[in-house]
């Protein structure tokens, strides 16, 4: 059994979409997506520097489409299950037949520029935490005022919050903790810091139509399989500001008795996530259309 999954913001590197445009069709269906949202995605995601695609509101669209696009490049595949971290969630739901791919991209604009709008009110970031008991971490991060933003699974938890109080976890690592890495993020997303952008993708989702998942569709609100579309569509508006637990989708991947993960572009993170919480299931990031041929062989004996 086969699952496919999108990864979130701080994936991203410069000129991650230039080989992927090469693709037949590829260039003309990302200028059509561009068109439809109002920018450039191929100028960010094949020329501009680290500094312009760190923000919010063009690496949750660019990050999407990169998704996106891959993912049609393996052809027919009918994966047994489909999630997404973060942002990643939107391109899950794409994947799953939940949301047209404009109507992902048109959403996903709208809650980059949302969150954009949020994380400006105060100076937040995130940090990954790396080693360390989850409960010890957990207890320690509250009382420095932070939120456990991402819960990942794999002795990683992603720690949010204000400039002052990051610094302050530089200076008091939890317990076991061995190191502190800011993420390349411009705020504490799903936090209380992003409360603001939730009325106005609400608003933008009264707009949709979503579809009922054709695939199972895992929720990183909680790690649920959900089924009906409007439930998809409300999780993806609330969530937010709310924790990302990545541990528990991988928790249900092995439920479901998931024998591989195929993770699209700009694939890694949660490859790297599963090779140390999932032993045994076989893992493969969609970083370039050269790992394409790979992704076919796995997809054919999993899928």
């Amino acid at each position: 059994m086969l699952v496919l999954v999108a990864p979130g913001q701080g994936a991203q590197t410069p000129g991650f979409l230039t080989p992927w445009l090469d693709l037949p069709g590829a260039a003309d269906r990302v200028a059509a997506w561009s068109e439809a949202i109002g920018l450039g995605l191929a100028h960010y995601g094949t020329k501009a520097d680290a500094e312009e695609i760190r923000d919010t509101a063009v690496a949750q669209p660019l990050l999407v489409a990169a998704g996106i696009l891959s993912a049609a490049a393996l052809g027919d595949v009918t994966p047994g299950a489909v999630a997404g971290h973060s942002v990643g969630e939107i391109t899950a739901a794409a994947f799953a037949g939940v949301l047209g791919d404009t109507a992902a991209l048109t959403l996903v604009r709208t809650r980059g520029l949302a969150m954009a709008e949020a994380a400006a009110i105060t100076e937040t970031g995130m940090s990954a935490l790396l080693g360390g008991d989850p409960e010890v971490s957990t207890a320690h991060l509250q009382k420095l005022g932070l939120t456990p933003a991402n819960i990942n699974g794999a002795g990683q938890i992603v720690a949010a919050g204000t400039l002052e109080q990051l610094a302050a976890l530089n200076e008091d690592k939890p317990e076991g903790v061995r190191k502190v890495v800011p993420l390349k993020v411009a705020g504490a997303f799903h936090t209380h810091h992003m409360a603001p952008a939730v009325d106005k993708l609400a608003e933008a989702a009264q707009a949709l139509t979503p579809a009922d998942p054709k695939v199972a569709y895992v929720s990183n609100k909680d790690g649920r399989t959900v089924a009906s579309g409007a439930e998809v569509l409300q999780r993806l508006v609330g969530q937010v500001a709310n924790p990302v637990r990545w541990d528990l989708c991988m928790e249900t991947f092995q439920q479901l008795g998931v024998t591989a993960l195929l993770e699209v572009c700009p694939g890694g993170t949660l490859t790297g996530l599963a090779k140390r919480a999932l032993p045994g299931v076989k893992t493969l990031a969609l970083k370039t259309p050269d790992d394409l041929d790979a992704a076919r062989a796995l997809i054919a004996e999993h899928a």
